[in-house]
């Protein structure tokens, strides 16, 4: 871990944030994801579970997917189901992933690959491993992310981005420590190839041992550290933060990740997913796959499934 890798000497270079200038965020909260399983049976960490939507507003779930390594046999994923009134995005680090959803979206990811769905106004969809993965087992490692999106957008038609991991953005922290992979936003300037709806920052950054990460940082976005692996430390007050946990930043304009000088064999550096959006501020009522602003829209999200209003499962081919 992980698939998309580069040399950061040869990268562009994120300018690092004038302390003298530019406030650095405090850690309001550091909490740790309970484990569990998700569709057929695929271990997750439940990343945002115990905060409140406000805090993670305009984000709604996430859940780190793996690092599993299946036997033969062994990968699982999900059956059919709706959404409606959000976006699911799927970032897999490694392994492969097959989507197909009844807007005609879907396609095959893997290794740094991201999948962009936008429900909108309802779609089905499934995601699961190809036949081959299930046959030969192999390593499986991923994030799933829920964007809310504003009342304006809820009922737009669904689409889908399919992001290959070559489109991502690669950058370097200023002194070549840490590798950024932008997915979707900007950051010191440059843009990731990710369309959002809700405007919205997601970087993958690698930070060797010993390395620090400062980034600057919409102060009207919120921002979220999650540590897919490793462990370091998180603000300038330092607060240790480790595989499976999630740390809260309260306001400023930049935001700062190190990693420990000294890191477990198997996860050679700190593997951290930053993130951060612009609070949409609505009402959000929210049951199961459905995100609307009212409970009235989510019985209507029901009876519209139920009637068969939110797609079609496509036949085999």
């Amino acid at each position: 871990m992980p698939a998309v890798v580069a040399d950061t000497l040869t990268l562009p270079r994120i300018t690092r944030p004038d302390p003298a200038l530019v406030a650095d965020r405090p850690v309001r909260s550091v909490t740790t994801a309970p484990s569990g399983y998700e569709g057929e049976g695929f271990p997750v960490r439940r990343a945002f579970a115990g905060l409140d939507t406000a805090t993670l507003d305009p984000f709604l779930h996430m859940d780190q997917m793996g690092e599993v390594d299946y036997a033969p046999g062994e990968p699982k994923g999900t059956s059919w189901h709706p959404h409606r009134g959000f976006e699911t995005v799927t970032y897999l680090i490694d392994g492969t992933f097959r989507h197909q959803d009844s807007n005609g979206g879907g396609g095959l990811i893997t290794n740094g690959d991201t999948q962009w769905m936008t429900a909108g106004g309802g779609i089905l969809h499934i995601e699961a491993p190809p036949e081959e993965l299930v046959v030969a087992g192999g390593l499986f490692h991923g994030v799933q992310l829920w964007v809310n999106l504003p009342r304006a957008n809820k009922w737009n038609p669904p689409r889908y981005q399919d992001l290959r991991g070559s489109d991502t953005v690669l950058l370097s922290s200023d002194d070549g420590g840490a590798l950024v992979r932008l997915i979707a936003g900007d950051v010191g300037g440059h843009t990731g190839p990710g369309s959002t709806f809700t405007p919205i920052t997601l970087i993958h950054a690698t930070v060797s041992p010993g390395a620090r990460l400062v980034l600057p940082w919409r102060a009207d976005f919120n921002a979220l550290a999650y540590v897919l692996a490793g462990r370091g430390v998180v603000g300038t007050e330092q607060r240790p933060l480790h595989t499976g946990q999630l740390a809260v930043f309260g306001p400023g304009a930049s935001v700062t990740v190190a990693a420990g000088t000294t890191q477990d064999s198997h996860t050679p550096s700190l593997e951290v997913l930053m993130l951060g959006g612009l609070p949409i501020r609505e009402p959000v009522a929210h049951y199961g796959p459905f995100v609307m602003n009212t409970r009235a829209e989510l019985q209507q999200a029901f009876a519209d499934y139920q009637a068969g209003r939110l797609g079609v499962i496509p036949a085999a081919g």
